[in-house]
């Protein structure tokens, strides 16, 4: 408690809230001036530019939220209903609910010690043992069912081992579909996460790096894709003046003008946030150095983390005082977390096919996230 209270001061200290401290109140006024504040406007079309630029992405398709950019990456990727998708079980709900939108399964696979993230090497060994080659891909030998994609999802903004994950992605034909939402901003080798896999989800709600109040963008290489994407997330309206014809089943998921209005405020102070949450990670990692069996999440050799939420880990011998931990933080106004209940202990995944979780189901018992908010230091 002394070390945190040495760091944030005395005053309550939220989990992570937004900054506004640049152009946000003039676009919004100047959106809602223009009376373009629904899904059509220049502050949506710019959003999708500047954010393909920012993540090198060669589009990028701005919709409601994280989940729905989800969802709808993992159907362009060809998921159907009757499928199984591949993902962690230590991860925020919205990425099992967007597999199960589909009518698929999701698939719970285990973490890796240093990144949090999908472990290829165990997820290697177990497709080994659990699943089948068949015509058209792989097929899980004890359900019957076809798994067809890969849903590696991103830690607290902690790249996970990409490389490794294509890999198995690629001998197994995998759709690979990253889960971005926690990482605008994390490079792995370099690159941009979200744009490794056939498709990439990232969100904008309220507690990530930047905010348009409530939204997500689909990233992706393929042009096709990305009209597909802007098409299905539009109510796959056929362009016409005044004839309202559509071809499929799409979505009402357009991000509205007045939200991307917001996000293009925000993404020209991301530069800004990503130094200031770096500098916060510094010094959480200076001031735990020399505390017994508790140690700071870094970010992994060869990558660069956002750093969206610190996390504490506690050492296998003091695990059981994490709830005591969080008790007295929580008391004290500062908002500490634990990880999420891993999806196959939640009650609508619990007969959901999974790998074995020792990793997922230890680290779950021993983080703690600390406040995050950039500026804090």
């Amino acid at each position: 408690m002394d070390t945190l209270k040495k760091i944030l001061g005395t005053a309550p200290k939220t989990l992570h809230e937004p900054r506004f401290q640049g152009n946000e109140h003039r676009y919004v006024r100047d959106c809602i001036d223009s009376t373009f504040v629904s899904s059509v406007g220049a502050y949506v079309d710019r959003f999708e530019r500047e954010l393909a630029d920012y993540t090198g992405s060669r589009r990028a398709v701005a919709v409601v939220n994280g989940t729905a950019a989800l969802q709808v990456a993992m159907q362009l990727a060809g998921v159907r209903s009757g499928d199984e998708v591949i993902v962690p079980t230590l991860t925020f709900v919205a990425t099992a609910n967007a597999v199960h939108y589909l009518g698929a399964t999701p698939h719970f696979a285990d973490s890796e010690m240093g990144t949090l993230g999908l472990d290829p090497v165990a997820l290697r060994e177990w497709l080994t043992h659990c699943s089948e080659q068949v015509a058209g891909g792989t097929r899980n030998r004890y359900t019957g069912r076809p798994i067809r994609a890969l849903v590696p999802m991103h830690t607290f903004g902690h790249p996970c081992d990409m490389e490794g994950l294509m890999a198995v992605a690629h001998d197994y034909g995998l759709a690979l579909v990253e889960d971005a939402a926690e990482s605008l901003g994390s490079r792995y080798q370099g690159r941009h996460t979200g744009t490794f896999g056939k498709l990439g989800a990232l969100s904008f709600n309220g507690n990530k790096i930047i905010t348009t109040g409530g939204g997500g963008a689909i990233l992706t290489q393929d042009e096709k894709l990305a009209d597909h994407a802007k098409h299905l997330t539009t109510t796959a309206k056929q362009p016409h003046r005044w004839e309202y014809v559509h071809d499929e089943i799409g979505y009402n998921f357009r991000m509205p003008n007045l939200n991307a209005a917001l996000g293009c405020a925000q993404l020209e102070k991301l530069p800004g946030f990503l130094v200031s949450k770096r500098h916060l990670a510094v010094a959480y990692q200076g001031a735990f150095a020399n505390t017994p069996a508790v140690h700071l999440v870094q970010e992994p050799v060869g990558c660069e983390s956002n750093y969206w939420l610190q996390a504490l880990i506690l050492d296998e011998t003091v695990a059981d005082q994490r709830d005591a931990i969080l008790n007295a933080t929580n008391e004290a106004g500062l908002m500490t977390r634990p990880a999420w209940t891993p999806m196959h202990q939640l009650a609508p995944y619990r007969h959901c096919p999974h790998a074995p979780l020792p990793v997922a189901d230890s680290l779950v018992r021993r983080i703690i996230n600390l406040p995050s908010s950039a500026g804090l230091v």
